[in-house]
């Protein structure tokens, strides 16, 4: 899961910086880069997991990209490349939401099942907690 993951991770931080500069609503463009800031070293945190339960670090950072990964980055980097892609608030909002309603949820059905500690899961744990912040945030843009 967290090799299939990490893609989207390392993207996502990309793309709201690519759609920050194509903003002329420097509002928008604030929040953006913020949001980006937020986000653009999360990847690392997901790598630690990833190596804690076994996995080598080479292996995810060298892992394929999946079709379904490899068709969302495209669709979203050709929308973050137009002007004022607005539009991506949506995405983000789709994103942080999945995030705030179940990643702390799936932490704790994989760390119960798995036996893992909380180090182990601290990607997803993460996200359930912090994400909400981030859907305000997009809100009130």
């Amino acid at each position: 899961m967290l090799r299939n993951l990490r893609p989207q991770v390392v993207e996502g931080a990309r793309w709201i910086a690519r759609a920050a500069s194509n903003m002329t609503d420097f509002k928008l463009r604030s929040t953006f880069i913020g949001h980006a800031q937020d986000e653009h070293r999360d990847y690392q945190m997901l790598e630690r997991n990833y190596v804690s339960v076994g996995g080598a670090l080479e292996e995810i950072v060298e892992a394929e990209k999946n079709i379904g990964s490899e068709a969302l980055s495209a669709f979203i980097f050709h929308q973050a490349s137009r002007e004022n892609p607005v539009d991506l608030i949506g995405s983000m909002f789709i994103i942080e939401g999945l995030g705030n309603q179940l990643a702390a949820q799936w932490a704790s059905l994989i760390q119960k099942t798995l036996g893992l500690r909380d180090d182990q899961v601290s990607f997803l744990a993460y996200h359930g907690a912090n994400d909400q912040s981030h859907i305000k945030i997009i809100r009130n843009s």
